[in-house]
């Protein structure tokens, strides 16, 4: 048997060579197309069947992301040896989502206060031993980046019409991910902040405005009986901040030198990789739609 350059043993002359497995089919962005696909299609039917059998189930759903995604920061910190308290921060993001659900946005902020007082008590335990200041500003930074976000997401649920304001929250943001990627793929030429994010493009990011005030308007037009003006404004608000997310969280990976949050959806990464725009988008939401289109 012959070996070729590399050493490695080659068939004999006329033998038919033995089939190399495929490549996975991975997009400019290095993602795996189909895989992705296939995770966001099956997120999207949890998220409408939740929805629209019983309410609280969706609540829950929620709540097992958004602790699986604090799991996942808190670990990526420890990359920079930033020791982040896991177990109060949890609660606290249980107890948010409960009492904005149950009882408003009063509640919400005196909880989200006592997450934050939490986590400087509890991370007193490991005595006076340096990286106090620094690990409690990350407890609190996620205080207010998770648990606050997920008050925000129940307010948006609380009313009878809940479910169709967090159908327009959700179709806007991922709206965004949709335009922008198509757009940046087929246009892309100009850098949007190569320092921060080397792929997005200023085409990417007009396609995701576009896309996005194109499904606002459809879908607050028709759900809510809003405007179409209106739905295209919440639209291209969600788009800029949706942007904005997903660069806050690259800015993240970067300084913790990662390049995904985690593993768990294929084709995306973790769930922090997947939640980044939606955690960012949802106070601009609640709040245009409560402007817009009052809860009852």
């Amino acid at each position: 048997m012959e070996l070729d350059a590399s050493g490695e043993p080659q068939g004999s002359p006329g033998e038919p060579e033995a089939p190399r497995t495929p490549p996975p089919a991975h997009t400019r962005t290095g993602r795996n197309l189909p895989a992705a696909i296939g995770v966001g299609v099956a997120l999207g039917a949890l998220v409408l069947l939740s929805l629209y059998t019983v309410k609280v189930i969706f609540l829950v759903v929620m709540v097992v992301f958004l602790v699986i995604g604090l799991r996942e920061l808190t670990e990526a910190f420890k990359a920079r040896e930033i020791r982040v308290p896991l177990i109060p921060l949890a609660a606290g993001l249980v107890a948010a989502t409960v009492t904005a659900y149950g009882w408003g946005p009063e509640p919400l902020v005196a909880v989200t206060a006592l997450t934050g007082l939490t986590v400087l008590i509890w991370r007193m335990a490991d005595g006076p031993a340096s990286g106090y200041v620094r690990d409690v500003t990350a407890g609190v930074f996620v205080t207010g980046y998770l648990v606050l976000m997920a008050g925000i997401v129940a307010l948006l649920m609380e009313p009878t019409d809940g479910d169709h304001r967090i159908v327009i929250f959700i179709a806007t943001t991922v709206a965004s991910d949709i335009g922008g990627y198509f757009a940046g793929t087929f246009l892309g030429r100009h850098k949007l902040v190569p320092s921060i994010s080397p792929k997005k493009t200023w085409e990417g990011a007009a396609g995701a405005i576009l896309a996005c005030m194109l499904v606002g308007a459809w879908l607050t037009a028709w759900l809510l009986d809003g405007r179409l003006w209106e739905g295209a404004v919440i639209g291209a608000a969600a788009a800029v901040i949706a942007i904005a997310g997903d660069l806050i969280v690259s800015m993240i990976k970067r300084d913790l030198g990662l390049k995904d949050m985690g593993t768990l959806l294929p084709g995306h990464g973790g769930v922090m990789d997947r939640l980044d725009s939606l955690i960012a988008t949802a106070p601009v939401v609640w709040i245009l739609l409560e402007l817009f289109v009052p809860s009852a």
